[in-house]
């Protein structure tokens, strides 16, 4: 309502066109990755898939265009400030929601525990803040204190720990999230891998003499919920703060009024900012590793010559390697 009243050109559907640009980019990727072979069948879909970055980034030229012709010559700086607000909104929100998906499809664990590790501490923080709450933590937010945050710290690094264990003992939660194009769903079986083993750990001396135990049985998963849980009781609040300093740019208490008492969505969701973004990082440098099927996937819709230099290709290695053996005829 507001910036109507500046009768800006194009400004609220640019703004839309945007948001769909970045939306088709980042699904479009999701839809390449997981649903290449259901993809490859349809000859339609062929052309969107292989141009899809060209097709992404010629969308957006066409809005960045449409942005520059619109112009206006007394709303300069408010045009270009509503530009840099639309891009920044986008890289938040949407970027964080496209990397939650990628998280689900590692595996339900990967989105249940840092989500819950989040909630969990941001309830923790305000029962410790309310009853033992002495010292102010941050001036953006008044009511935080130091002892809410040292003991929610704790609380959620022992809640992830407790929690992954129930989780990790389940197929559905641990098993990458996978289409199969032969029956046209998604399935969540496999063969758990390492991380969802139970494993036996020594127990450091100083604590066998208070637990009593000299090993115990853990699932490796438990370690790696040790640092999200970490994440999300260290870094994950600022995002909170971050939140908190955007309404006091703006003035206002809230960002909706949804939920009565609790403001809107976005209020409720204010530490989740950094933690979609942290776990994907977290996979792909310390979990993730070759991806088989993404590889076969890639090997199907290559030409047969390609598809015989790879198979060449691969016999030869595997020969000097050993693990096959030469053919008589070489």
């Amino acid at each position: 309502i507001v910036y109507h009243s500046y009768d800006l050109p194009w400004f609220r559907s640019l703004s839309w066109y945007f948001l769909l640009c970045v939306n088709y980019f980042f699904y479009g990727e999701t839809v390449a990755d997981y649903f290449g072979t259901f993809v490859q069948r349809r000859e339609q879909l062929q052309f969107l898939i292989r141009y899809h970055r060209f097709i992404s980034f010629a969308l957006y030229l066409a809005g960045f265009c449409m942005f520059v012709l619109s112009l206006v010559k007394k709303h300069y700086r408010l045009q270009f400030y509503m530009f840099a607000w639309t891009h920044v909104t986008l890289l938040i929100t949407v970027t964080q929601s496209h990397l939650v998906i990628q998280n689900l499809f590692e595996g339900m664990i990967w989105f249940l525990v840092p989500i819950s590790s989040v909630i969990c501490n941001d309830i923790a923080a305000y029962i410790f803040g309310f009853f033992f709450g002495r010292t102010p933590l941050i001036k953006l937010s008044p009511k935080k204190t130091w002892e809410g945050f040292i003991g929610g710290g704790f609380s959620t690094v022992l809640f992830g720990f407790v929690f992954s264990y129930f989780l990790a003992q389940h197929q559905y939660f641990v098993c990458p999230v996978e289409y199969n194009s032969e029956t046209n769903r998604f399935v969540t079986e496999c063969e758990p891998s390492e991380l969802f083993q139970l494993k036996k750990y020594s127990v450091p001396l100083l604590l066998q003499a208070v637990l009593g135990w000299e090993t115990v049985n853990m699932y490796p998963f438990q370690m790696h919920s040790i640092a999200l849980s970490t994440f999300a009781s260290l870094i994950g609040p600022f995002g909170g703060f971050f939140a908190s300093g955007f309404k006091r740019a703006f003035k206002i208490k809230d960002f909706a009024d949804t939920i009565p008492g609790h403001g809107g969505i976005m209020d409720r969701f204010d530490c989740q900012y950094l933690m979609a973004t942290f776990v994907h990082v977290y996979i792909t440098s310390f979990i993730r590793g070759p991806n088989p099927s993404k590889v076969l996937k890639q090997l199907l819709v290559l030409q047969p010559e390609q598809q015989l230099n790879v198979y060449r290709t691969l016999k030869s290695h595997l020969v000097e390697k050993g693990i096959l053996q030469p053919s008589l005829r070489g």
